[in-house]
């Protein structure tokens, strides 16, 4: 099969399989809207950061060592078999202290993101327990990231759609024949990447597995080694997760909690478009990384060019899309029929998308830097992008254009990123010619 072909199978693949991940949120949200309202809406958009810096640890131990471990094993070098079991024991301890806060202080954790006595009295059954299956969250990313880099991306797409079936499906089941309301919303959601996690390890029992469990001591050098090419991952999750919490409170002080339940609806798509990106940096980086180990420079560079327009078409589709369906995308999550909140998440959705047609191409880029072992350039366009950049144009143009202000913020801020990003692969290019 050749480089073209193989890219447009493992892309659409994971492309396919991470929607499902994100379309479980929608599903959540729309249920939960269904069942408490705006106010569930505001406590979902409030948890989404802790989902995302969760999901962010996983994805930088995860993707990193699986990073690593294709990159030695295109060389031939044995020392590859080292990372798989001791990213799974990291990510382990790593989830400890969301444990502990599940456990002991969910409510704390939740004043701190700016609920209120109401939105505390509310979430803290659903907190609880989405934070004590932390685990198995990270574990996922690492399963999933080790299945698709030793090639069966078709095995980590059928596990991840799975997944997220059951929790749409049981989302239903627990919160309403059930009656269990919120806590049955968390339940589903937690039970997922279990599911996931036990279908990818049909992988290790095939004649085809090269990935091996090898008992070691941890090592926080191999993690290191590991969270260097994973940072872009890291910081790619965590985008969403600064972005959220920054646009909440500003948005608070702007028009209370119906502009954060307006905020919740535009953060829901934005998981999607962001899950689309990931799946196009994501799937190629297997392919990008086994060039870089057998120094097919051309090749490499081949995938950059094919995941860049990947993306542009994407990003075209996605705001048609966005553009022209705006209202009824909103009125899924309006249960309330909130004239005000309809009103802020229509200009949120159409100022806040056009940044995807800057975003897919970072997303993209940031991923090829890592998987090439350019981990201080891809730290420093997906920090740019997912932090520096968004704060700082959220804070200046809330300021002088309010809530239109917050909205552009995105845009303006994944334009800025791109202009960085770009520079630093020309200057990349020209050092290695």
């Amino acid at each position: 099969m050749n480089l073209t072909k193989q890219f447009f199978k493992y892309v659409s693949q994971n492309i396919f399989g991470l929607l499902g991940t994100s379309c479980y949120i929608l599903a959540d949200t729309y249920f939960i809207s269904q069942a408490a309202g705006t106010d569930g809406v505001t406590l979902l958009n409030l948890c989404l950061p802790v989902y995302n810096f969760i999901f962010a640890i996983g994805s930088m131990v995860g993707l990193g060592a699986a990073t690593r471990y294709a990159i030695l094993k295109a060389q031939g070098d044995e020392r590859c078999q080292r990372y798989f079991s001791n990213a799974i024991f990291c990510a382990c301890v790593l989830s400890v202290p969301f444990l502990l806060v599940g456990i002991f202080a969910p409510g704390g954790l939740l004043r701190l993101m700016g609920g209120d006595a109401g939105i505390m009295a509310l979430g803290i059954p659903y907190a609880r327990i989405f934070l004590m299956f932390t685990p198995f969250f990270m574990c996922n990313y690492i399963v999933s990231a080790f299945v698709r880099n030793d090639g069966d991306p078709s095995l980590a797409m059928v596990a991840t759609l799975s997944s997220s079936l059951f929790n749409v499906v049981f989302d239903y089941i627990f919160m309403f024949p059930m009656g269990l309301g919120l806590a049955g919303a968390a339940l589903a959601t937690a039970v997922s990447p279990i599911i996931s996690i036990s279908i990818c390890s049909r992988h290790f029992f095939k004649k085809e597995n090269s990935v091996q469990f090898v008992r070691q001591r941890p090592s926080a050098r191999l993690l290191g080694q590991s969270c260097q090419l994973g940072i872009s991952g890291f910081v790619g999750e965590m985008s969403s997760g600064v972005t959220t919490t920054v646009f909440n409170f500003l948005l608070l002080g702007l028009a209370g909690n119906v502009a954060v339940a307006a905020y919740g609806v535009v953060a829901n798509f934005a998981l999607v478009a962001t899950a689309i990106f990931n799946g196009v940096a994501q799937g190629a980086q297997p392919l990008v990384s086994e060039c870089y180990g057998k120094s097919d420079k051309a090749g490499a560079r081949k995938l950059l060019i094919l995941g860049s327009c990947t993306a542009l078409v994407l990003a075209a589709v996605l705001y048609g899309i966005i553009f022209g369906a705006t209202d009824a995308l909103v009125g899924i999550f309006n249960s309330e029929s909130s004239a005000r909140m309809a009103q802020f998440a229509h200009m949120g959705m159409r100022l806040y998308f056009v940044g995807y047609f800057f975003a897919g191409f970072n997303i993209v880029a940031a991923g090829y830097l890592s998987a090439t072992n350019r981990p201080v350039e891809a730290s420093v366009t997906s920090i740019c992008r997912g932090m520096a950049a968004i704060v700082a144009c959220s804070l200046v143009l809330s300021r002088l254009f309010g809530m239109n202000g917050v909205w552009a913020a995105f845009p303006a801020s994944e334009l800025l990123t791109a202009v960085l990003t770009l520079f630093l692969l020309l200057r990349g290019k020209k050092q290695t010619a």
